[in-house]
């Protein structure tokens, strides 16, 4: 099935806030899976992490990774958008900032910081399961 409007509303209903999602990566041949928060818009989620990190780490190795949560798993390219305050990335970083505003100012995001990105993750393919009906998915 190809990604029509009703699941466009569907994922658009449970993902298009914030959302905790599981991200699985590859470390060699072994993955690695974390459970990160997420906000879902036109086929792609978004998040915020350090360009530190491991997951950074081995999606710069192997940019497919695998994700899942809400009845949904799926695939897709994964890649940073880069710092949270490069000019580009203003529309999605304030949508982020708002999505996340529970939690965002906590001390948990440090803007300042040239290593705080924005990393997207562009689905490919996936299942979503909806009162009982299955949808296999291309995005």
């Amino acid at each position: 099935m190809s990604f029509t409007t009703e699941i466009a509303a569907i994922m658009d209903e449970r993902f298009g806030h914030d959302t905790l999602i599981a991200l699985a990566t590859i470390n060699g041949n072994i993955p690695s899976v974390r459970t990160v928060n997420a906000f879902y818009e036109d086929g792609a989620f978004y998040t915020i992490t350090h360009a530190r990190s491991n997951k950074m780490k081995q999606i710069e190795n192997i940019p497919t990774v695998g994700l899942c949560g809400e009845w949904f798993t799926g695939h897709g390219f994964a890649e940073s958008l880069g710092h949270i305050l490069r000019p580009e990335n203003d529309d999605i970083a304030d949508k982020l900032r708002t999505v996340f505003a529970e939690w965002y100012h906590n001390g948990h995001i440090n803007e300042s910081d040239p290593h705080t990105i924005i990393l997207r993750i562009r689905l490919t393919d996936g299942v979503l399961f909806h009162h009982g009906v299955r949808h296999d998915l291309i995005f």
